[in-house]
């Protein structure tokens, strides 16, 4: 569920970052005494053998997915109050932290993340994460993510627990459909997750780009009891004057890196909305 954006990344800053190289190199480089890097190092406290689950990634949600596939070291570079986050500037002290770290992960549509691993010199593995919340795709995520930390264990006992949250999530939203039944949904291509969770029957999809005036007609005439908009995205009212309830999701994890809060979240807004469309979903 990510944004399609632009690379903003101006030929002026990419010199001053590829100019910074050779000094974050150095950082990286030297050692203390008990054999640590400058980045923090993967050395247990004890000082046993390097962990393979330093991780670096650039927003709460590649992080979240570090974090249940078993990661305990998780530097997060993007702060979460960046409302967007694709177009966020990487500081030296970001490029510092990726020169320390054994995983880089990052989703496709955010372009800085290639340019902050070369131009800090990290020998650090880049990963592509796949940025969706849809219940299948984190599982898989958590799954692959595991495995290449070599924390199979933690990932799977995540993804129990995971089961077992989102199914009582689901139950308990699918308890509040009006009239009993399952209500009809606009969706953001990138909250079609949570259409999926609430067991709504999904109309229609829109964005990433804006609604054209095409689409807003075609879209009301499904008369929607409900419009799940994307709150990292948001346009304001999708569907004006179509007496849909708009409900706000968030896609993003908090700072604690938890994903489950998502589900929470998302559940609760889903069923406040329900409880103001009464019998008139279809």
């Amino acid at each position: 569920m990510a944004p399609r954006t632009r690379v903003r990344s101006s030929s002026a800053r990419i010199a001053l970052l590829l100019a910074l190289t050779p000094a974050l190199a150095l950082v990286a480089g030297c050692g203390t005494e008990d054999g640590k890097g400058g980045g923090g190092g993967g050395a247990s406290a004890g000082g046993g053998a390097p962990s393979r689950t330093t991780v670096v990634v650039t927003t709460t949600w590649e992080g979240a997915f570090a974090k249940a596939a078993g990661a305990r070291d998780v530097k997060v570079i993007v702060p979460q109050s960046v409302h967007h986050a694709p177009d966020y500037d990487p500081k030296p002290s970001d490029l510092a932290a990726v020169a320390g770290a054994d995983f880089v992960l990052y989703a496709p549509f955010e372009p800085y993340a290639a340019k902050i691993k070369e131009a800090a010199g990290s020998k650090a593995e880049l990963v592509e994460v796949n940025l969706d919340n849809d219940a299948d795709k984190v599982r898989a995520e958590v799954t692959r993510l595991g495995a290449l930390f070599g924390t199979q264990a933690a990932a799977a006992k995540w993804t129990a627990d995971f089961d077992a949250e989102y199914g009582r999530v689901a139950q308990d939203v699918r308890a509040a459909w009006p009239g009993g039944k399952s209500p009809s949904a606009v969706s953001q291509v990138f909250t079609a997750w949570s259409a999926k969770l609430a067991g709504a029957t999904t109309v229609g999809t829109y964005g990433p780009e804006a609604v054209t005036p095409a689409q807003l007609a075609e879209l009301s005439a499904k008369k929607p009891a409900l419009v799940l908009d994307n709150a990292h995205m948001s346009t304001g009212t999708v569907l004006p004057d179509s007496g849909a309830q708009q409900v706000r999701i968030v896609n993003y994890p908090g700072n604690d890196l938890d994903l489950l809060p998502v589900y929470r979240n998302a559940g609760a807004a889903l069923k406040a909305a329900m409880g103001k469309v009464g019998g008139s979903a279809g």
